[in-house]
């Protein structure tokens, strides 16, 4: 259908976000037919081997970059790429949030007052929830009940709250949908499945740790091509280990709420753990990273 559009309606310039499983696909397609083409949000070709940036180098016209380290690796490979300054994508949506005060929030979701939140992010894909949450529900109850929290699930808007419920059988948690900008931006801690979310609760500051659990076999085969020493996008960004990653055997409840338990008693390591996401924060910039890929584009299709 985007072909048959292309062909009818001319057009000259596509611009291609993220998702590089069709995009990928679809831009040697389109080349083929003339158009200039533009990608924003890079794939992550700094995680795999390094192939992907032969086809990359064949079918697109510029790059365009959110990440300082990412125009490097474009530059190496002979890929026509432009940085488009500090202001992640992500840090423009949340300034621009209209965010609750603390006491909005408890009101609205009907939460105790005095009681801290501790959030739980259990990603958005169902066969990862199946596998997660379980594990999730345990680790939040044994925290809760330690350090006198409330804790809430965060439900993805592709999910309906009910398909959360059925992992749940404990009526005082909440499970909230269409809430996670004011969920991260007033809660004390947060366990988050590795994601885009990990990012999100960076900029908000909140202290978490990070979950992965998939099956075995794609286990096996990422780590054979994937070349990262970290999973989540604050510790890759900083380079270190900022918030703790429990990956794969490790997603157990004990073995979590016993390293949390721990952090959450030591002030000066939950200290450390905010200023290192301030720090990721900062790295991400302020807004303005959609404005100059609007100038770019527009300047790339004036060239046409």
């Amino acid at each position: 259908e985007i072909i048959q559009l292309v062909k009818k309606e001319k057009i000259k310039l596509a611009v291609l976000i993220d998702y590089p499983g069709f995009n990928l696909r679809i831009a040697k397609k389109l080349k083929a037919l003339g158009l200039k083409i533009v990608y924003y949000i890079s794939p992550q070709i700094w995680a795999w081997k390094k192939g992907r940036i032969k086809k990359i180098r064949k079918r697109i016209d510029k790059m365009l970059v959110v990440f300082p380290f990412e125009r490097n690796i474009y530059e190496k490979g002979n890929v026509p790429v432009e940085y488009v300054g500090h202001g992640h994508p992500l840090v423009e949506r949340i300034e621009k949030y209209n965010s609750l005060s603390k006491e909005e929030l408890f009101s609205k979701l009907g939460l105790k007052e005095g009681k801290e939140i501790l959030l739980v992010l259990p990603g958005s894909r169902k066969h990862e929830i199946e596998k997660l949450l379980p594990e999730l529900t345990k680790t939040a109850e044994k925290l809760a009940a330690k350090f006198n929290m409330q804790i809430v699930i965060a439900c993805a808007d592709n999910l309906e709250e009910s398909y959360l419920q059925s992992f749940v059988n404990n009526k005082l948690i909440k499970i909230v949908k269409g809430s996670t900008y004011d969920l991260l931006k007033h809660s004390k801690f947060g366990i988050i499945k590795s994601g885009t979310s990990t990012l999100e609760a960076a900029i908000f500051s909140l202290p978490f740790v990070v979950v992965y659990l998939t099956n075995k076999l794609t286990y096996a085969l990422a780590k054979k091509v994937i070349q990262l020493d970290f999973i989540a996008m604050p510790n890759i960004i900083e380079g270190k280990e900022i918030v703790k990653e429990f990956i794969q055997n490790d997603v157990n409840a004990e073995l979590i709420s016993d390293y949390c338990e721990k952090l959450i008693n030591d002030n000066v390591r939950m200290n450390e753990v905010v200023e290192n996401l301030r720090s990721v924060k900062n790295k991400l910039g302020g807004s303005g990273a959609s404005k100059n890929s609007a100038e770019i584009i527009l300047k790339e299709l004036h060239e046409v």
